[in-house]
């Protein structure tokens, strides 16, 4: 049957000692996958996450040509071994203006990016589309960026859908804004050796963005000529479990109304393998709490300061996350998904410009509206392991990067947290299959 339309969660009624492995990483599985298609041999990417967006990455590749084997992962169940046969640097052609090799991203941004810049070392014309929330999220600096080395983009309003006229590599210098995204210039360094692009970023992180960096240090460390290449869990996903961790040990939950743990200080959870290469920014999860005065989204976490806001109705004293501009444009609007949804579920918030401020606040359960966004689920799951009456509205949405997290919440010790998870309309407890989204 699959997850149904909402869903209500039963915090574990004792503690919990678990290890936890989460998926690999979709920033790097993604970028795995782009370099390995430009690179000169056979590549064994392993532990690579398989979900939503990364389906769609591999399905892209495949439609222009590229030969991908997917094996099953023997360790975790949303990872796949997947083999790809690299063109060194070739482009299969596209097809004419008025009949292009259609490409279909849903809303995977880093689908889109990168694929952007490497079709442009093609011949012939490609389309890139997706979702409607995709078509609405920015493209304009990377489009700008491939227009200065010469490249043809045809877009209206520099969004999705676009044609991409390939041209093949156009030696030359382009400059990019990482303003709205770091993806704009990773998308430029991952085809940058073989279109010998010299490329230079501007703008509010400059070269200090975490996830550029990422994507230069996979540079010179992937193998460009072939072989293997393993692909660290994903920090972000692993962000919910340490939040877990942090919300089932507080002192004195158990005493309040919070919470229906008989025992909470005892419950010890653990992520399997955390990623130590130093190239995910939120592996520094953990060091935010107590969570301090202010947390930036450009200095300090990722997509997990989301997972930390959740953290800030039971902390101490108020906590500011500030410069969250760029999480306005991503899968949802998530600075007003956030002070909505938390609100909602009790807690004091305030909005000033790209500024969230967050109380601490008594909580209690409530329906949220997820807005289709994988991360808004997971936060307010994770939420639901120690607040009774959660009900999460359109679970089946973080099929995006984590198909089996619910699986994770409800699974008994010590590979899962024991949860409960039902089917809200019904009452029906859901089984393991049903937990899986799909």
């Amino acid at each position: 049957m699959g997850l149904p339309d909402v869903i209500s969660i039963h915090p574990p009624s004792r503690p919990v000692t678990a290890g936890i492995s989460v998926p690999g990483s979709k920033s790097i599985t993604n970028r795995a996958l782009i370099l390995a298609a430009l690179a000169s041999g056979r590549t064994v990417l392993r532990g690579a996450l398989w979900s939503d967006d990364t389906q769609v990455m591999v399905d892209c590749l495949r439609i222009l040509g590229f030969g991908i084997q997917v094996e099953p992962d023997s360790l975790v169940a949303c990872n796949r071994t997947i083999v790809i046969d690299g063109l060194a640097g070739r482009v299969p052609p596209g097809g004419t203006r008025e009949k292009p090799v259609e490409l279909f991203v849903g809303n995977a941004g880093t689908a889109a990016r990168f694929l952007a810049a490497m079709l442009c070392l093609g011949s012939g014309v490609y389309r890139l589309h997706g979702v409607a929330r995709m078509h609405e999220r920015p493209q304009k600096a990377l489009f700008e960026a491939l227009r200065q080395l010469g490249y043809r983009i045809e877009s209206t309003q520099d969004k999705l859908p676009a044609l991409i006229h390939g041209a093949g590599p156009l030696p030359g210098d382009c400059s990019v804004s990482v303003m709205e995204s770091s993806q704009f210039a990773s998308a430029l360094y991952l085809a940058s050796e073989n279109g010998h692009w010299r490329v230079k970023t501007t703008g509010d992180n400059d070269e200090e963005s975490r996830y550029v960096t990422m994507t230069t240090q996979m540079l010179k460390s992937f193998p460009r000529a072939g072989g293997d290449f393993v692909v660290e869990p994903d920090a972000s996903s692993g962000s919910y479990f340490q939040a877990a961790h942090i919300l089932m040990n507080l002192a004195g939950l158990s005493r309040n109304e919070n919470t229906v743990l008989e025992d909470a200080p005892f419950s010890d959870i653990h992520v399997a393998q955390w990623p130590v290469s130093g190239w995910q920014i939120d592996a520094a999860f953990a060091n935010f709490w107590p969570l301090p005065d202010h947390v930036s989204r450009q200095r300090d976490l990722g997509d997990s300061i989301l997972t930390a806001m959740i953290l800030a109705p039971f902390g101490s004293k108020v906590t500011r996350f500030e410069d969250l501009g760029r999480l306005r444009v991503q899968e949802c609007e998530r600075v007003a998904a956030m002070r909505t949804e938390l609100t909602r579920c009790g807690a004091r918030v305030e909005e000033a410009g790209d500024t969230l401020s967050v109380w601490p606040s008594k909580m209690h359960g409530a329906q949220v509206e997820t807005y289709g966004d994988h991360r808004m689920a997971m936060c307010f799951a994770t939420l639901g392991l120690v607040v009774p009456g959660m009900r999460i509205l359109d679970p089946a949405c973080v099929k995006k990067t984590f198909p089996n997290f619910f699986q994770i919440l409800a699974c008994k010790p010590p590979s899962g947290l024991g949860a409960t998870i039902f089917n809200a309309r019904t009452g029906l407890i859901l089984s393991e299959e049903d937990l899986f989204a799909q």
